[in-house]
């Protein structure tokens, strides 16, 4: 249940519905939270808004809410902002938990305020608040999160020790997933050593970080190695690790050699899913190849299509100037009541301007004036500057 003894002295209420006396549900709250959070910049109404809402990280939406927060406050360099807010709801009796500061450390990872997640977790007691390898763990993630790959190192080696923790499956995924983020990709074998001697199996997870590392540092003989390794620790591997390496390779500019890891899975029976033709999708529009894309959107509309592969699609499809099939992939989202972001919009529309369809751009503006009518003005700007 939410707390609302910090609320006494002031009325947030107003915030979230202003134009409304009906009292809003837990759920209504968090969602008029996230809605005004995505525009607002202001430090002091970003504060209020969170506190109207009175979050809480048991709930998905709030979670987000908060990390919306956190990431515009830093955004503003607000610092000072964040540590009072974070500190002053640590005070908070219903969110006194080891769960909510595990969250915490990890806000002010997002912040890179490492040094107050690593004061949250050492006070943690003193605050009356346990706390577990599930505490090591998130403070590690912090770490990561922010990018401080050396105390990523330091406090695995030191804090388990200190604090009598002894460290699970998931403490070393966040080491190897620190390692293979900072570059060092190869200092994961000797993580399996100690992993072997401690009597913790590494599972799917394990080697999907550590196949990661090693495609981005491109070393294509250690992920051969790797997938020998999977087997050799008795690791069975399907789409899950397929759509690594896949992913992997189009972000490497590799989306042909992806394609032929999609055919040897099918080869082997393995079912891809959606993330596997959306990485494909991506890739191949990144480099250029629509014609391929749409190949792949043909097939993948057999079994799912997801908004954002119609957003990746159409944003593609404009840069090479096929505003056609652009035209038709959105009147498909339409129907699907996906609407892609406005300056795909506007390159949608400028696109049909240019090939002398004016009537079809009129009508796309039409759509999303009346989708948006709270956001009208920058459309009748486009609008007015559509030719008779």
């Amino acid at each position: 249940m939410r707390s609302t003894s910090l609320f006494t002295r002031r009325n947030f209420s107003s915030i979230l519905n202003p134009n409304s006396t009906t009292p809003l549900s837990t759920k209504e709250k968090s969602r008029c939270a996230l809605s005004l959070l995505k525009s607002e910049k202001n430090p002091q109404k970003i504060l209020d808004i969170c506190r109207a809402a009175a979050l809480t990280p048991e709930s998905h939406l709030d979670r987000i809410a908060f990390t919306l927060a956190i990431s515009n406050l830093t955004a503003s360099n607000s610092f000072d902002t964040i540590r009072s807010f974070l500190e002053k709801l640590k005070t908070r009796p219903d969110l006194k938990t080891e769960r909510f500061f595990n969250y915490t450390m990890l806000l002010y990872g997002k912040a890179d305020m490492l040094e107050n997640a690593v004061q949250t977790f050492k006070k943690m007691e003193e605050m009356g608040v346990a706390r577990s390898v599930k505490s090591l763990n998130a403070l590690l993630d912090s770490c990561v999160v922010a990018k401080k790959f050396d105390e990523v190192n330091r406090i695995f080696l030191d804090f388990p020790t200190a604090y009598g923790i002894t460290p699970d499956l998931d403490t070393y995924n966040i080491v190897i997933r620190g390692f293979c983020a900072s570059g060092s990709s190869n200092s994961v074998y000797s993580m399996l050593v100690e992993m072997k001697e401690k009597g913790v199996k590494p599972n799917v997870a394990t080697f999907g970080n550590i196949l990661t590392g090693f495609y981005k540092e491109e070393k294509y003989e250690e992920v051969e190695n790797v997938l020998k390794l999977m087997t050799n620790h008795g690791v069975t591997y399907g789409v899950s690790i397929e759509n690594i390496r896949i992913h992997s390779l189009c972000k490497l500019k590799r989306s042909n050699e992806a394609k032929m890891l999609l055919d040897g899975l099918v080869k082997k029976g393995l079912k891809p899913n959606s993330d596997t033709y959306n990485h494909l999708i991506f890739g191949f529009c990144k480099e250029g190849n629509l014609k391929e894309a749409k190949n792949l959107v043909s097939v993948m509309k057999k079994k799912w299509f997801l908004s954002r592969t119609y957003f990746t699609l159409i944003y593609y499809l404009c840069k090479g100037e096929d505003f056609d099939t652009a035209l038709t992939l959105f009147t498909e989202s339409m129907a699907k009541n996906w609407v892609p972001s406005f300056s795909t919009m506007k390159s949608l529309v400028d696109g049909l301007v240019k090939n002398s369809k004016s009537e079809e751009a009129r009508g796309l503006v039409k759509i999303m004036k009346e989708r948006f009518n709270d956001k009208a003005d920058p459309w009748n700007e486009i609008e007015q500057g559509i030719p008779s």
